[in-house]
């Protein structure tokens, strides 16, 4: 199978669903001609022109607002917010308005759209631009939440937010735009089930739950342990809503040792979420020790990149939990 780049499997998902329905239309800031701020839209405009593929003034709730209302009246609509942090801009045409149509007129009406944004930390882009805000989105009801970690997950899911007939936030972080990894050539039906969770190692002493870029720090973790004869099973949740609490529940109970890992800051972070759903279960009586948490420091995100890198979990506090739960 050949390798691509995360950035390249996004545009191939966006460029497929756009070339398989024409009423689906693609939005935001410098998303066109200059192919967007990351890269990951070169081409679109050159191929699917300015009524389709739309660069739009600095104003995320007017960007956010005109794709919500353009799902509503018959459109299939991407947008792109630059960073994740400026959802916070658009949080009123998002969280009031496009999550609640649907519940609103009894489900009449539908709003497929997808609000696709890179966000956390890594590059230097300091406390504005670097935020990981997945649990302010997953708290509102009628909003799914997806999260890739890899190329391959993020085409597959992307193709399938797209095709959701439900508002879609899909967080993309910064540092995973440039990694490779295998994906399939081009194929309609390539298309990863929102709420599926997967496995991406396989063990028996220790389950890591986690999401994002931090599933391939927790697997690095794990094959160094590997050698010090330390099994870690890595449990990729993809989308925090819908969530796949099965396989969760079912990987504490065969390993009895659950450590929770995400970007985020930990206290309201999406973490006691997924502890919630492993002890409130029967796996609760087959756990050896208590669901451990790890998340981000609760402070604003450094400029300094010594700082930055200590903000959110490292390889080395990954170990030491997971040494502390064993």
């Amino acid at each position: 199978m050949r390798e691509i780049t995360y950035a390249q499997a996004l545009n191939e998902a966006m460029s497929e669903e756009m070339r398989r329905e024409k009423n689906l239309i693609f939005m935001g800031e410098d998303v066109g001609v200059y192919g967007g701020a990351f890269g990951v839209s070169r081409g679109m405009y050159e191929e699917f022109g300015p009524e389709r593929v739309l660069d739009t003034p600095i104003t995320e709730l007017a960007i956010t607002g005109c794709a919500a209302g353009a799902s509503m009246t018959g459109l299939r609509t991407i947008v792109e917010i630059m960073f994740s942090d400026f959802m916070t801009l658009a949080m009123e045409q998002l969280a009031n308005q496009a999550a609640k149509n649907r519940f609103q007129f009894g489900g009449q009406g539908s709003v497929p759209m997808v609000l696709r944004a890179p966000g956390g930390s890594g590059t230097g882009a300091a406390e504005q631009h670097s935020q990981s805000l997945e649990a302010w989105v997953a708290h509102v009801p009628g909003l799914k939440v997806v999260i890739p970690s890899t190329p391959y997950d993020a085409k597959g899911l992307l193709k399938a937010s797209i095709r959701d007939n439900n508002p879609v936030v899909f967080l993309e972080q910064k540092l995973l735009y440039r990694t490779k990894g295998e994906v399939p050539e081009v194929d309609d039906d390539y298309i990863i089930p929102l709420g599926k969770a997967d496995i991406k190692r396989e063990g028996k002493d220790v389950t890591i739950i986690t999401y994002g870029r931090m599933v391939q720090r927790s697997l690095k973790v794990a094959e160094d342990l590997a050698k010090e004869g330390v099994d870690v099973e890595v449990v990729d949740i993809r989308t925090l809503v819908p969530l796949d609490k099965e396989t969760l529940i079912n990987s504490a109970k065969k390993t009895g040792k659950v450590l929770i890992v995400h970007e985020a800051c930990q206290t309201g972070g999406f973490g006691g979420e997924l502890v919630s759903v492993v002890v409130d279960s029967d796996a609760f009586f087959y756990l050896d020790a208590p669901v451990k948490r790890l998340g981000g420091l609760d402070v604003p995100i450094p400029y300094n990149p010594n700082l930055e890198a200590q903000v959110v979990p490292t390889e080395e506090k990954i170990t030491a939990a997971i040494k502390s739960l064993l």
